[in-house]
């Protein structure tokens, strides 16, 4: 209660210098008293938005992507998507699915977060199941106009260099999971969640 009593002191000498209006000091207060009530439990804004998508409020580059690919869920809407490189598993654990690849948006050397390169889908059953997305942007296309690699929401890209698994030039990816949560993170390569047993 001590810090109360201290951040009310601090904030009356503020009010008095300034001439702030009693509203506004009376809205400064009850959010600094409640702040400091709970126990300074209040989360920044950076820090909800590193939550992932398995908290109650996912990151906003996973509800950008949800808004997104929302047409997509159903894999025959997905035009202009081609699939590619059969169901990727992981070399010893987890999976990515079969991608389905815009290659106009891959050989664009740009990153839009509604325009994703792939739509990534697992094989179930049930047919397609829409789990996540990777954008793919080109190395040497993206370092033509820029100095540092590519990002989305503070999310950085990872490189992979060529010759890879892929057989294609070295590329920027990231991926994120925003339909199938993954236990090691939204945006992590390899998801434990996603299987292609199902095909």
């Amino acid at each position: 209660m001590s810090e109360y009593r201290a951040m009310m002191t601090q904030i009356d000498t503020v009010i008095h210098k300034s001439n702030m209006s009693v509203l506004r000091m009376a809205v400064l207060s009850s959010v600094v008293a409640t702040s400091l009530l709970a126990g300074g439990a209040v989360a920044s804004e950076s820090e909800q938005a590193h939550a992932g998508h398995g908290s109650n409020v996912p990151a906003k580059l996973v509800q950008v992507v949800r808004d997104a690919t929302r047409p997509y869920i159903d894999v025959n809407a997905a035009v202009g998507y081609e699939p590619a490189f059969g169901c990727v598993s992981g070399p010893d654990h987890g999976a990515m699915g079969i991608h389905y690849i815009n290659s106009d948006l891959v050989g664009d050397g740009e990153v839009d977060a509604t325009r994703p390169e792939a739509l990534i889908y697992e094989p179930s059953r049930a047919g397609l199941r829409l789990v996540g997305v990777e954008y793919i942007v080109d190395s040497a296309a993206w370092t033509k106009n820029h100095t540092s690699p590519p990002m989305l929401e503070g999310q950085a890209f990872q490189f992979v260099n060529s010759p890879n698994r892929y057989g294609i030039p070295a590329f920027f990816e990231l991926h994120v999971w925003a339909w199938r949560e993954n236990p090691n993170g939204a945006f992590v390569d390899w998801n434990n969640r996603v299987s292609c047993e199902g095909q």
